[in-house]
């Protein structure tokens, strides 16, 4: 439907300049499932004032169910398929974190990640590792492909993830075997790329953000919030009517403003097995 995570050509994600004018329709109507107090009816009121599709996928850390809002559903991964992607290889190292995964994650460095890609070996093999590690998160159903169906973007990001998939996976991220090193890096994101869930305090967390083939940007991100009754896992994604990415992360502070005025209402959890 949408777009996908990082391209290969720059030292790090470049943030877009150029705009478009037309969005793809919905494939699906504004919803709202199970959502926690009133930040369902807040949502509902914000919602027309968006500017375009926009989701919204909230999940304790092990908890069973997510709630779900807005009307956007799935796209490619774009950059947040970073994460998963450099616990993959931080598993094959020794679990030694190195400058490409830290480039990889605070800086959503695309030569970076590439480098990590390849050190998972064939094309078909690093895809098998990198999916693997949602499968372990409890993500049963996206596929990562082994090759480009964009050229001149990367095979893993443009994976197609869902917010319910991405946002379930994210609540079993603090679980999982060695994930500490990974999401210690996601609370340390660039000062440019704290648009979001940067925009609240105690938060780890990745965007992702990329041109569909009509050059309309989808802008992504998901994390983990910390609170005193434990983590929250979260996964926002927009597409702006406009189509630039400047408006694309504007939904998302917008989001991202009316999650700081129901902190108490997240429902938050711990671990407790792993997945």
């Amino acid at each position: 439907m949408l777009l996908s995570p990082a391209a290969c050509s720059d030292a790090s994600e470049t943030t877009p300049t150029t705009t478009t004018e037309r969005l793809p329709t919905a494939a699906a109507p504004a919803t709202v499932f199970a959502l926690p107090g009133s930040l369902a009816a807040d949502f509902n009121a914000l919602r027309p004032r968006l500017d375009g599709h926009a989701g919204m996928a909230i999940m304790a850390v092990g908890g069973q169910r997510p709630a779900l809002m807005g009307d956007w559903r799935t796209g490619p991964a774009w950059s947040t398929m970073k994460v998963p992607l450099t616990l993959a290889v931080l598993r094959t190292n020794g679990n030694t974190s190195t400058y490409q995964m830290s480039a990889t994650i605070t800086e959503s460095d695309n030569s970076a990640a590439d480098g990590l890609w390849q050190s998972l070996g064939t094309p078909d093999a690093a895809a098998r590792a990198v999916q693997a590690v949602l499968r372990e998160g409890g993500d049963t159903t996206t596929a990562v492909p082994a090759t480009r169906n964009r050229a001149e973007y990367s095979a893993f990001g443009q994976a197609d993830w869902s917010l319910e998939d991405q946002v379930r996976w994210a609540s079993r991220l603090p679980c999982l075997p060695d994930a500490d090193k990974v999401t210690n890096l996601m609370g340390k994101v660039v000062w440019g790329q704290q648009w979001g869930l940067g925009h609240l305090d105690n938060t780890r967390f990745k965007g992702g953000w990329g041109p569909d083939p009509a050059g309309s940007y989808l802008v992504r991100q998901f994390g983990l919030l910390s609170t005193p009754e434990g983590d929250v896992a979260i996964a926002l994604a927009a597409q702006a009517t406009s189509g630039t990415f400047e408006d694309g992360t504007r939904i998302l502070n917008d989001m991202a403003g009316l999650l700081t005025k129901h902190l108490g209402d997240l429902p938050a959890g711990h671990c407790t097995a792993a997945p």
